[in-house]
Parts: C-alpha cells; sequence; structure tokens
C-alpha cells in the first residue's frame, strides 16, 4: 500500500500548486500566528477555493478556542483539525462532537513511553496520531523542527487511530523512514523548504516521490 503525504505549513499559491502538483494526499494550513508558516484567514479562504474534495485540508492549532477553531474552519473549508498542543482527550472528543469533523492529536515523541501512552489516552479517541518528535526546549514551537525521533520506536506497533510519522523528515530521509516505521501517512514541512516558511516545488516532489516509492 503506498504511503500518503501530508504536505503541511501552505501558505502561498506557490506551495498550494507545488504540493497540489506533486500529488499531495493533504495540505496543512498553520492557524498559530507564532509560526512562520501562519497563514490568515483571509489566505486560507483565497487557497482552499483551488483545491478539490479529494485532498484533505487540515488546519492546524495550538490550544485554540472553539470561537477560533469555528472561522478557521469556515475560511480554509476545513476536513480535519489537527490539536497540536497539549489538548486532554476529553477536548479532543469535544472538538469532534462540536463540530462534527476528524480531529488529529498530535504526539510529541522522544521515547516508548511517549508511544505508550499515546495508546492509552488518545488511541481510538482522535480519528489520527500524529508522532511528532518532541521540540527543542529553546523552541516556541510544537513542530516544524527539523528534529527527529527514533522510527524504530514505531516499527510493529497496531493503532485503532489512523496515524502520521512526522519531524525531521525530508526527501533523502523519508523512504527509509516509511521502511522502519510503516507509516500509512507521513507528514512534512520544514523538511521541503528553501527558508523558514517558503516551500521549495521541487523538494516537494521529491519527497513525495520518495515516500510513495515513485
Amino acid at each position: 500500500m503506498t504511503c500518503m503525504v501530508k504536505i503541511c505549513g501552505i501558505n502561498s499559491e506557490d506551495a498550494l500548486i507545488a504540493a497540489m502538483s506533486a500529488g499531495a494526499d493533504a495540505l496543512g494550513y498553520v492557524f498559530f500566528p507564532p509560526s512562520p508558516r501562519h497563514i490568515s484567514l483571509k489566505g486560507a479562504k483565497t487557497l482552499t477555493e483551488r483545491v478539490p474534495n479529494s485532498i484533505l485540508k487540515v488546519g492546524l492549532f495550538v490550544e485554540a478556542g472553539d470561537e477560533a477553531l469555528e472561522t478557521a474552519i469556515t475560511a480554509g473549508n476545513l476536513d480535519v483539525i489537527q490539536l497540536h498542543g497539549k489538548e486532554s482527550p476529553d477536548r479532543v472528543i469535544a472538538v469532534k462532537e462540536r463540530f462534527g469533523l476528524k480531529v488529529m492529536k498530535a504526539i510529541s515523541v522522544s521515547t516508548a513511553a511517549d508511544i505508550k501512552a499515546a495508546k492509552v489516552n488518545y488511541d481510538g479517541v482522535a480519528d489520527f496520531l500524529l508522532f511528532d518528535a518532541k521540540p527543542p526546549k529553546d523552541s516556541i514551537l510544537p513542530g516544524g523542527n527539523a528534529v527527529s525521533f527514533d522510527w524504530t520506536l514505531l516499527s510493529g506497533q497496531s493503532f485503532k487511530s489512523d496515524w502520521m510519522l512526522a519531524g525531521g523528515l525530508d526527501p533523502d530521509n523519508v523512504a527509509k523512514a516509511v521502511e522502519i516505521s510503516q507509516a500509512p501517512w507521513v507528514d512534512v514541512s520544514s523538511g521541503v523548504e528553501k527558508a523558514k516558511g517558503v516551500k521549495d516545488a521541487r523538494k516537494i516532489a521529491n519527497f513525495i516521490q520518495a515516500a510513495k516509492g515513485y
């Protein structure tokens, strides 16, 4: 089965076209102002009008309230809500019930204990689990830090929820990451950029080709 690919941090027409042209299965909009990949509501509305229904539109949020979620869902015509903060399992359930959309919960990973805790707390609660590397202590960003974790921690694991691998992935290492982890999905942001927050069309194409084994 071919690995599915999410390109996160889409914030320009060029990035959108590059991701869609290369065969991305999902696009991520970052609604988190401290991030260099942040997109405005107006920007998301403009871009999403060009996205076919066959591509998932995912909004990334960090401990956002219902009002902020609602305005962004409308602007981006979102299919999936990605909670990338310290949201509890109860918050995941509440967001699913309130908005009727699929919810993805990001899990910060550095050891096997983090995978185990995710299984206990979020597996089967969130529609997607996104396993990302724990951010460096000096980073204000919960993701997009270009750091990875030990992919063997996911090898042989099974989950009730669908799941994605993220953290430090790039065109050169994604094939190996998929081989080791057997991830059904991969998620990339900084690994396909030419500058912080600026996507590189060639890197996006190379990443998707490597991830899908073309």
